[in-house]
């Protein structure tokens, strides 16, 4: 129970989770959201957008079956 493990291994697979107003959306994004007010984003280190989902859970499930450690956003 004593290995050390590097903390900062992992930073570049982190990602971020980030509820999105649907409306702050562009238009043609607005009319696919199918009457949902609020999406959510998940996005690089560098803030890159690399997905853009319904719900949260989906958001994290997605970013985790693609290897990468989601964090949330606020």
């Amino acid at each position: 129970m004593n290995t050390p493990y590097d903390l900062n291994a992992d930073v570049g697979r982190m990602v971020y989770v980030k509820a999105i107003d649907v409306d702050a959306l562009p238009q043609e994004v607005q009319e696919q959201a199918e009457g949902l007010d609020q999406l959510f984003a998940v996005h690089d280190a560098e803030g890159q957008q690399l997905a853009l989902v319904a719900d949260r859970k989906l958001a994290f499930a997605l970013a985790r079956q693609h290897d990468y450690a989601p964090q949330p956003l606020h």
